[in-house]
Parts: C-alpha cells; structure tokens; sequence
C-alpha cells in the first residue's frame, strides 16, 4: 500500500471510530483485522472516546461471566443464594480479543446483546489465513469493517479524531433528520451490492445520522449518505450491479401552452439531496482495495462450505478438543461429574432441602442437579492420494505425479496430518498405503510404485472410497485427491471397454459425491480432457488442468485448491 492508500485507509478507521463514538448503541460496533503491533495499539487507545465503560472478554468466556449465576462459596457459608452479575448487567463496550476463533454460541449470544441496543462490540480479528474470519452472527450485526494492514506508524501520527466535535455531535444526534428518499437509496444500493439483509441499510442510515452530526448539520447531505454507504457497504459488498433499469413509460413533454412546472421548492425536501446511484456505487467500490474483498469473499465462502457459521453442534471427531459448556446428566460411569456446575444447579434449592431433611446435611445434591463435562471433538484429517500409474501416465507425467505427492506429504507431515495412498493400473487398484504418519514409509512405498498397463479408473475411485469410508466411520475427514491423465479404459469387470468404463467411473464418482468425500480432480494429460472435466462436475468438486506444470507447481496448485 502506498503512502496515499494509507492515509486514506487510516483516515477511514478514524472516521468508523468517530461515528461509532457518536452513536454506540446504533451502529453496534466494528470489526477490526490486523495484527498485533503498535498501529493497532494506537487505534486501541482511541477507543477511549467511546462513551461506554470497556471490557474485554475473550471466545473461552463462559455463561455465568456474560450473564451472572450463583456465587456457589458465597451461597453455601451465607445459607442464602448470592447471585452475581455478568458483564452484560451494564451498557458497555466489549471488546472481544481473537474474535476469528468466536465460537457459534458465543456469537449467538453476543448477537442478541447487540440486538438489545445496550451494548457495542469491537472484534479484535487476528486471522491469517481466508478460513479465520470473523462468525457472521456478528459481523452482520456490525456496522463497520476497519483492516490496518499495510499502515506505517508515521501514517498513524497524522490523523486523529477530534473528541470535542464528537461530544458536540452526541447532543446533536437527536435532532439530526434523514429525508425519506435517502433511506430508500440506501436499500436500494444495498440490494444492488448484493446484499439481502435488512440490518445493514438500516446500519447504514445510523451511520449517515451520525456523519450530519459530526460535521454540524441538523439534516443529512450527499456527503453524509456517501460516507454511509462507503462505510457499511464496502466490505459486505457481494456483487456491484451498476446497470439502471430502462424508463418504460417517460413523462411526456409539455404542452406548448403549458409553463414547466418548477420544482425547485421541493428541494429542501430530497431533490438536492439526491446523489446518482452510479457514483455512489463507484465509491463502494474504490472504498477498499481488491484484494482485501477477495480475501473477505474467500473467507465467507470457507466458512460457508464448512459450516463454520452455523450454531449446531460440533461435528463429532476421533480428538478431544477443548472444553464445553456442561449439560445435566446422570451417574452412568462413563461421563465425568463437573463439580463446580453441579453445586451451582444446586445451590439456589439449598434452604429449601435443609428445611425437608431430617438429618441435617450441610449440602443436598439429587440426580437433577448433576452436571457432566462435555468437550469439543475433533476430527484428524486424511489426505488420500489416487495415483494413475497406467501406461499412458507413465509415459507422460507418472514422475512429475510421484514428486508432487512426495512435495504434498511433507507438507501434510508437518501439520501432523494423515496421509493414504491408492495406486491404479493394470486391471485393479492397490491400497499401497492406509492411513499413516509415517513419512518415510509413504515416500519409500510412493518411489517402489511402477508404471504400466491399463487405466482401471473405476477401480481407483472404488478403492479410494473404501479408504475413506472407513477413515469416516473413525471419526476422521478424509479429502481424495486424484492424479490421472484420464484415459479409462478398464472397466469394473475387467474388460478392456472404454465406454463402460468412463461410465462406471462416473457411478462411483457419483457415489463418491453422496458419501460426502471432497475430491480434487488434477488433470496431468499433455492436453485437458474433457472426461475429467465430467468427472469432477460428478464428483462436485474443483477440476485443475496441469499439462507443463512440475512438481512444485503441481503440489502448490493441489495444496491451494485443498485450502492448506
């Protein structure tokens, strides 16, 4: 970024900021993407001109922190129930540290704080990588999006905020009014960004209020809706449709004897506060650069094809991960008791039970108030390498194939991932390897494999599926990766029959498909076959043609599609 994009993308924060400062409860918030280092911590400073006590909390926070519960030491020595209050009993501004790692329920649960209009959010997104982004349950609550990557610190020095307009404008607000007809522009070019959702034209018009009563003004101007829609819109922006719908039925002209009907007293009303829909959707666009949208846009679709903004439950793994809220259970002799929540349930019952029992316990516990412990499970991934060693591939790219597998191993080695290996020539298909961790036995099998013979496509896919389906069934995600040139010509029942077999390939793959496999399709052939183009459409999954590539190519172009 230059020294230009800079200054402006700081003088964006500062203005999300301002506004945010001047209207908390209506704009909900912001999300914040940078690393941590000391422009961040120069724009963390300026949040003191929020009017709303700070606190911080962090994606671990638990229901009693939030919400309060019962203070169990001060109950049980008091003999009467001592509540205490969570951080959501006062208007507040939360500050919420590796937001990309909010867990669904706390994004749910935070969401419906923010929908009560008493608290605001910043999100402290530290997220690398396109998959790490902030849950949707919160950042379509949130009115602005402010990244400080690529911003110098002598950058920063330059521009700051101007409290005492902000304290002017907070008195101002209330008066500040917005015309009718730039509302409707707003969720007019809201639905042209591609965005369905009502909360951000309405975000938007808080946004545009409070830009009038920054800049001194009882009443909202073009400036005010462009700042509005630059701010909001931008990084929510899916598609920019900038096409005008045709007039079908034009005014007709006026009658010679007719005067022009002047219409200049309509314009304190919403003429002159008109602005054309065209610049206003050149300013969406130019208001972050490319690359950010494509980042954010890879990042949405990841979390969308992972499920990953859903509040369901955690996909059932073969790892314990990390720790869940507890749930009533029972003493079955397999769940651990959690403590701590068990004597919570039943403390506020305490006086109640002493007073019941003839024997004088200090503490009645009963199977209601049993709590158990529950914990996140994870899933250990499973790369399954189809590798086409038939003649025709090994005439070609068998050796390119074997030294990208090899590359993708290692990598697959250092994030402690599983690796298989399916090989398929001749009149079958071999499981050279099954799921291991054992990278010299997986090179030592992969450099052994030799090349000739016929292309049993079929047979590979079947194999692979085998593989897969049992990795699943414990608890692992597998993901195939299929290396082949494509010319099948051995079908399922051995015979040399290339129409059948490109048609039982395809069964398999579709069957493949319905397991719920995600498959990686390389096309390795001189030229791109249209075949495996089908095949991967039945497979649904993404179709790479690599005819010149080596081997790091190839294993770079394999670990993108794979999202490593």
């Amino acid at each position: 970024m230059n020294d230009e994009g800079a200054y402006d993308a700081w003088a964006r924060a500062t203005l999300a900021l301002s506004l945010l400062a001047i209207d908390p409860e209506g704009l909900r918030g912001l999300w914040l993407r940078a690393r941590a280092g000391p422009v961040r911590d120069r724009f963390m400073e300026l949040l003191d001109a929020l009017p709303l006590p700070r606190r911080r909390i962090h994606p671990n926070i638990t229901d009693d922190q939030l919400f309060g519960g019962v203070d169990i030491s001060a109950t049980l020595s008091s003999g009467h129930v001592v509540e205490t209050r969570g951080l959501l009993a006062e208007p507040s501004a939360l500050v919420l540290t590796m937001a990309e790692r909010c867990p669904g329920g706390l994004a749910v649960r935070l969401g419906q704080a923010l929908d009560a209009r008493s608290h605001c959010l910043v999100a402290l997104d530290e997220g690398a990588e396109p998959d790490e982004i902030l849950r949707s349950a919160l950042s379509e609550r949130l009115a602005f999006f402010v990244a400080l990557d690529g911003i110098s610190l002598s950058t920063v020095e330059t521009v700051g905020i101007d409290r005492p307009a902000i304290e002017a404008a907070r008195d101002r607000l209330g008066r500040v009014t917005l015309d009718p007809g730039q509302a409707e522009q707003l969720a007019v070019l809201a639905t042209q960004c591609g965005i369905h959702s009502l909360r951000p034209p309405l975000l938007a018009m808080a946004a545009a209020r409070a830009s009038a009563a920054l800049f001194g003004r009882d009443r909202v101007d073009t400036d005010d809706i462009e700042r509005a829609a630059t701010l909001v819109f931008a990084h929510r922006a899916i598609e920019v449709d900038s096409s005008q719908p045709e007039e079908e039925d034009p005014s007709p002209p006026p009658a010679p004897d007719e005067e022009p009907q002047d219409d200049s007293h309509d314009g304190d009303d919403q003429g002159e506060l008109a602005i054309p829909e065209e610049i206003l959707l050149e300013a969406v666009r130019a208001a972050l650069p490319p690359d950010l949208l494509a980042h954010l846009a890879a990042g949405r679709a990841a979390s969308a094809a992972s499920g990953a903004s859903g509040t369901g439950a955690a996909k059932a793994g073969n790892r314990r991960g990390r720790p869940l809220p507890s749930r009533p259970g029972r003493l079955d002799g397999r769940s651990k008791i959690d403590l701590v929540a068990t004597l919570r349930a039943a403390a506020p019952w305490q006086p109640m039970r002493r007073a019941q029992s003839p024997r004088g316990h200090l503490v009645h516990i009963r199977a209601e108030d049993i709590r158990v412990k529950r914990f996140e499970e994870t899933s250990d991934r499973l790369l399954v390498f189809a590798v086409d060693a038939s003649g025709s591939a090994a005439m070609a790219r068998l050796a390119e194939a074997k030294g990208a597998v090899e590359l993708l191993l290692g990598e697959a080695y250092s994030r402690r991932d599983y690796v298989a290996l399916v090989a398929f020539r001749g009149d079958g298909a071999e499981i050279l390897l099954p799921p291991t961790r054992s990278l010299v036995q997986t090179k030592r099998r992969l450099a052994a494999l030799p090349g000739g013979g016929g292309t049993p496509l079929a047979h590979g896919l079947q194999a692979a599926m085998e593989v897969a389906h049992q990795a699943r069934s414990r608890g692992m995600s597998p993901t195939l990766a299929l290396l082949t040139d494509g010319r099948a010509n051995i079908a399922l029942d051995g015979t040399a029959n290339r129409a059948q077999a490109g048609e039982d390939a395809t069964r398999v793959a579709r069957s493949l498909r319905a397991q719920g496999t995600p498959t990686l399709v390389i096309d390795t052939a001189a030229r791109p076959q249209e075949a495996l183009r089908a095949l991967a459409g039945a497979l649904n999954g993404p179709y790479i043609a690599l005819p010149r590539a080596d081997a790091q190519r190839l294993s770079t172009a394999v670990s993108a599609a794979l999202g490593d």
